[in-house]
């Protein structure tokens, strides 16, 4: 028996057919490379801040976006795999700040050694996954109100253990580890930056090596289908609650180290930053699509636009208009992209 071959080459469309255009093929290209277009728009912010204002490309400069990037971008990184799945989750920052006074509390005023304070505050972090992850797959709540609900549960549990207080650890402190700089001539590497890169190495192979991560991809894609192969889509889903909950845990422990303290004061913002990193970075809001890495270039797309505006003068306001913006943009595009299949 003979198989005709298909040419899917670049030749000649068939006889009728409409050659692609300019916009198909890069829709389908972006398709194909979903970390290609956050890569460009990176390249070309950072050049547009520098033109404005020549100090953006400072080694100074440089070394503080990274600082900032750190905290966001571990969030962004849980956000992430719990977004490739259809769900999303409004509790990453109250999840974070529980986790650290957790920490915190637990080495500076219960006298824990620092190193079982840690893994407390990292059990706390991965039972708010759990919590979250029951609540979708065991009591079938919808992802965006039962992490809306226990967005208020963590936040009003982290002010009660807090009490209003704000933690130090003096200066040498294990709990401090994570904003250790390391020093390359004038500029600086903070430790926490290291573990998230880290973090994204080992998730980024997790997703994209091995069969969990394929069933992550394809829950996210058709959970019916899923389930109909012999996925347990349950299952699935509460591993990947948790393990964003770890992920939060561990972003509390860096954001310790880079503020050098304990506190309930953190901005608001996170939760929408950590959002707009995954969604700029390409990860489809609807599921299946995405890699960590367009997560890691979405996260220093916003830190980008915020540190650029802020050397340009531009007002807070202005600032949470641009990233407002930057979501709407995103998602368009990624509607756009993803009619690709039809």
């Amino acid at each position: 028996m003979t198989v005709e071959a298909t040419d899917t080459g670049s030749g000649p469309p068939p006889e009728g057919a409409k050659a692609p255009t300019i916009g198909n093929r890069v829709q389908h290209v972006l398709h194909a490379h979903p970390s290609l277009g956050p890569l460009v728009v990176l390249v070309i912010s950072a050049i547009i801040f520098d033109l404005i204002n020549g100090r953006f490309f400072s080694a100074a400069n440089l070394s503080i976006m990274l600082q900032e990037v750190a905290v966001i971008g571990l969030l962004a990184l849980g956000q992430t795999v719990i977004i490739l799945t259809a769900g999303i989750d409004l509790a990453v920052g109250a999840a974070m700040i529980l986790a650290q006074m957790v920490m915190a509390g637990l080495a500076l005023t219960s006298g824990w050694p620092v190193w079982l304070a840690i893994a407390g505050g990292l059990v706390v972090a991965l039972v708010t996954g759990l919590v979250d992850g029951l609540l979708v797959t065991r009591f079938k709540v919808p992802p965006f109100i039962g992490t809306l609900g226990t967005l208020g549960v963590f936040t009003a549990l982290g002010l009660l253990y807090a009490n209003g207080q704000t933690l130090t650890p003096s200066a040498g402190n294990f709990l401090l580890w994570p904003g250790n700089l390391i020093k390359i001539g004038s500029f600086s590497l903070m430790t926490g930056v290291i573990v998230m890169l880290v973090l994204y190495l080992i998730v980024g192979y997790a997703l994209g090596r091995t069969a969990w991560g394929k069933h992550v991809y394809a829950v996210g894609d058709d959970p019916e289908a899923a389930r109909l192969v012999g996925i347990n889509t349950a299952r699935l889903l509460l591993s990947v609650y948790v393990l964003a909950g770890l992920i939060y845990g561990i972003a509390a422990w860096v954001q310790i180290g880079r503020v050098g303290d304990a506190s309930t004061n953190i901005s608001s913002t996170l939760n929408l930053d950590s959002i707009t990193a995954a969604v700029i970075g390409g990860v489809s809001l609807f599921g299946g699509r995405g890699i960590v890495l367009g997560t890691l270039f979405g996260a220093l797309i916003v830190q980008v636009f915020q540190n650029g505006l802020a050397l340009a003068g531009v007002q807070d306001l202005y600032q949470q208009l641009a990233e407002g913006l930057l979501v709407i943009a995103a998602v368009a595009v990624d509607q756009w992209i993803r009619k690709v299949r039809t």
